[in-house]
């Protein structure tokens, strides 16, 4: 595969070949669908190929994704931590997915870094920490997933890849695309939605069973962010929103339940940033979005200790959620120039 180091691949596949015991699929916290996807499908390949293996996922996944095959399997480490520890502490070997750092699976952190189990990472996220054995990270790429389905064919293993596995990688990469709308321009990765459709995936099910299961308290509170709870900056080119613990608490707010909506913001004409903005017990957590040259990744990485990918990332605020939005829009002037310029460039089709 010309997205791996063919040595490193080699090396891996030889490390496989000789482990006995038992081998670990981790994911980060508040897993999404190529958290979970990428996992599921490693974890079934990998028990197709005669290994022992366990996906310990730190806390609980959105209810659109517990119809997945296998994901009843997975051990949900904030409810069954003890057991996670030891599975961790035995571990041969240890995948981590879908993140590019050990603290982002949160809980386990501390054991993570300290597990003795060889360390693979597969994932697209920038700038990867050193903590990891093996790396495969290609940032270029859609989806974690896409790259699980590359490492199965570089292990020499495509003839593996059932339906079951093709849905779970499917399903990862069309949510880590937003159903091809972003991150994906790029022929390999339609490609390997090809493979998959060929190996007996119906798509448009799986896209039914992802976004057309909301149950009406969510579709309520998508309606209370658009109408209440979101501002336009015209000026900057950003557009935000934010829910309060107590709004959460009045829609009855359940894991996934905001998954997307930061993207009806970004979807507003001439709006080239968005943001949304939920309160926990302890943060305010961030969504950041973004078209064109404008990195939300250097953003949030420069002002909300955060980081992701270029036009999607993450951030985090210890302070309250009025101070937070304060200094969210207080940083936006010095922005104004570029985040105008990509409005401009986002509006219009490059012909090449």
């Amino acid at each position: 595969m010309h997205k791996f180091n063919r040595e490193t691949l080699s090396e891996v596949k030889e490390l496989l070949n000789k482990v006995n015991g038992n081998i670990v699929i981790t994911t980060h916290y508040n897993p999404d669908g190529d958290a979970l996807g990428s996992a599921l499908a490693l974890g079934r390949y990998l028990e197709k190929a005669g290994k022992q293996v366990s996906i310990i996922i730190p806390n609980d996944f959105p209810d659109f994704l517990k119809w997945m095959p296998g994901q009843e399997n997975a051990i949900i480490y904030f409810h069954h931590a003890n057991k996670a520890n030891e599975l961790l502490e035995k571990a041969e070997v240890i995948f981590c997915l879908d993140y590019n750092a050990v603290h982002r699976v949160n809980y386990f952190g501390k054991q993570l870094f300290e597990a003795g189990g060889v360390k693979i990472l597969i994932d697209h996220h920038i700038q990867p920490e050193p903590d990891f054995d093996y790396m495969f990270s290609v940032i270029e790429t859609s989806s974690t997933s896409e790259l699980v389905y590359d490492f199965i064919c570089g292990m020499g293993d495509s003839d593996l890849i059932d339906t079951e596995i093709s849905i779970s990688l499917y399903v990862g990469i069309m949510t880590d695309t937003g159903s091809f709308n972003y991150g994906c321009n790029y022929p390999h990765t339609f490609e390997v939605v090809a493979e998959l459709i060929r190996r007996g995936i119906d798509v448009e099910q799986i896209h039914r069973l992802v976004y057309d299961t909301y149950s009406e308290k969510r579709m309520r509170l998508l309606g209370f962010c658009l109408s209440e709870r979101m501002t336009v900056l015209e000026e900057y080119a950003t557009a935000y929103i934010w829910l309060s613990e107590e709004d959460m608490q009045k829609f009855d707010f359940k894991p996934g339940d905001s998954e997307g909506i930061v993207n009806y913001a970004l979807s507003i004409k001439g709006v080239s940033f968005a943001a949304f903005f939920t309160e926990k017990p302890d943060r305010i957590r961030i969504s950041f979005r973004s078209k064109g040259d404008f990195s939300v990744n250097t953003f949030a990485r420069l002002h909300f200790e955060g980081g992701g990918h270029r036009n999607a990332s993450g951030g985090d605020s210890f302070m309250s959620l009025t101070e937070t939005l304060e200094k969210f829009t207080a940083l936006l002037p010095q922005y104004a120039e570029e985040l105008n310029l990509s409005a401009s460039k986002s509006a219009v089709l490059t012909m090449k």
